[in-house]
């Protein structure tokens, strides 16, 4: 079964929703003036026709108190004629996938100006890791207005600090091959940057692209990469409410959308390469970055206008993977965190318990039939973290050593 996806604007006559006998259900994001406003899934029986009347009342129950505080936010916000642009280079890091590539770009070049002077351009950077063959350097050749790296070093923080070495801009956004970008996410990057000059990292809302099969839905039942449709700003060493703040650096966004400020990420030193090396272990650079930006006392923004649309993994099995990267992935980062700052591991052995036992809970009420995921994806997440923290980072880094002998560098 699979469900629909309607994007629906409120301020203009809203459409009827019919579903195809294959469609048990409906994913429906909410727009005000183009704005993303909310996003649910609703659970329908196969082949349902809404009429527009309908659709207002499901809008109404679903996303109605967010409507009116995004109407309230127009009448109060500052209406600018016109933004100042970013110095941008948008990079794809990416691996043997150009059937996921070209949409992206594709998406971004409609982003685009017609005219090349216009100051609103930006650079689009391919960067292509550890290739097997010539296939993503033909797409790009093929594209216009996007140039071409090889990163010959297997992993993609190898790939992320090649793109900070060869970018043009001030700023540089990574986006997945695996997502499309909304109309409206260069506006939401200039309004991040308007409001918060001092933001070294935003990121932004990541919201599926397609539910075409269960696993799909199962993932974005649990939540997906959601962060809601509120502007955050986080800044500063604590967080009231939140003892644990900053070390669980899930809060603040996703790797597949965030944009850095080069010139203060590589002060920092750039992406950890030990971290995001593939299978071994494939996963929590973004969250180490967004960590080591905050505790350097830089800000780091959410702006949901910045919106993306995500290809979640379509069967059950890269799923389960998907689970085990995160799990292993943040403990990873965590058991780095504890070597590298000290002064926040009473914080670290805090969080490592209170995730044991979520992770514990979730795999509790799996078994039981009221958890969202399945209990095979609950243990692949519990299992994923267990082996993070015992040791993989280490592992990871004598790995990397090895890699950089093994080519010189």
């Amino acid at each position: 079964m699979r469900y629909a996806i309607a994007d629906v604007e409120v301020t203009a006559p809203l459409p009827e929703i019919a579903l195809y006998p294959s469609e048990g259900g409906l994913g429906l994001l909410v727009r005000r003036n183009d704005r993303p406003v909310h996003f649910e899934l609703h659970e329908l029986p196969a082949g349902t026709r809404l009429t527009s009347d309908e659709v207002g009342r499901l809008i109404a129950d679903s996303a109605g108190l967010a409507l009116l505080e995004e109407a309230v936010r127009e009448e109060l916000a500052v209406q600018h004629d016109s933004r100042a642009p970013v110095s941008l280079t948008v990079a794809i890091c990416t691996h043997a996938r150009p059937e996921f590539l070209e949409p992206c770009v594709r998406s971004l070049l409609a982003l685009r100006p017609d005219e090349s002077g216009d100051p609103r351009s930006f650079e689009i950077l391919v960067v292509d890791n550890a290739p097997p063959d010539r296939a993503t350097e033909e797409l790009v050749a093929s594209l216009p207005h996007v140039r071409y790296a090889l990163e010959p070093l297997p992993g993609l923080d190898f790939a992320r600090n090649r793109a900070l070495a060869e970018s043009a801009g001030d700023y540089v956004a990574y986006l997945d091959d695996d997502v499309v970008v909304d109309r409206g996410w260069l506006a939401g990057l200039e309004e991040a940057r308007e409001e918060n000059p001092d933001a070294v990292v935003v990121t932004g809302l990541v919201l599926p692209y397609e539910l075409a099969s269960e696993p799909q839905i199962v993932f974005e039942r649990r939540g997906g990469f959601r962060r809601g449709f509120q502007k955050l700003r986080y800044a500063g060493q604590t967080m009231p409410g939140n003892p644990l703040y900053p070390t669980g650096a899930g809060i603040f966004g996703a790797g597949c959308n965030m944009v850095v400020h080069k010139e203060t990420v590589t002060r920092l030193g750039g992406f950890d390469e030990a971290l995001d090396t593939g299978p071994p272990l494939p996963g929590g650079g973004d969250l180490d970055i967004f960590y080591r930006v905050v505790r350097a006392g830089h800000p780091l923004v959410y702006e949901p206008r910045m919106l993306v649309f995500h290809k979640h993994r379509a069967d059950h099995r890269a799923l389960r993977r998907q689970y085990w990267s995160w799990g292993e992935g943040f403990m990873a980062f965590i058991a780095k965190t504890y070597r590298t700052d000290p002064e926040q591991r009473g914080k670290l052995r805090r969080i490592v318990r209170w995730w044991l036992g979520d992770q514990l809970g979730m795999l509790r009420r799996s078994l039981g039939g009221s958890a969202p995921i399945s209990a095979d994806l609950a243990f692949a997440e519990l299992a994923g973290g267990l082996v993070g923290l015992c040791g993989s980072y280490r592992r990871s880094l004598r790995r990397v050593a090895a890699i950089r002998r093994n080519a010189g560098a």
